[in-house]
């Protein structure tokens, strides 16, 4: 499932990242990391330290 990739690219990366070095990183398109991380939000996986960049919660 492409949102277990995207956390796991996040938890490997060691910090705060934005949506187009998720998707360069894991391989995905950028399309695809976005509708991931629309659902890890959801579910409340990824917090944002600052505007445009992720990281596990």
């Amino acid at each position: 499932m492409s949102a277990d990739v995207v956390l796991e690219t996040l938890k490997n990366a060691g910090e705060p990242l934005s949506a187009g070095q998720i998707a360069e990183k894991s391989g995905l398109e950028k399309k695809v990391v976005e509708k991931a991380m629309n659902q890890l939000k959801k579910d409340e996986k990824i917090v944002s330290p600052k505007r445009c960049y992720w990281e596990p919660k």
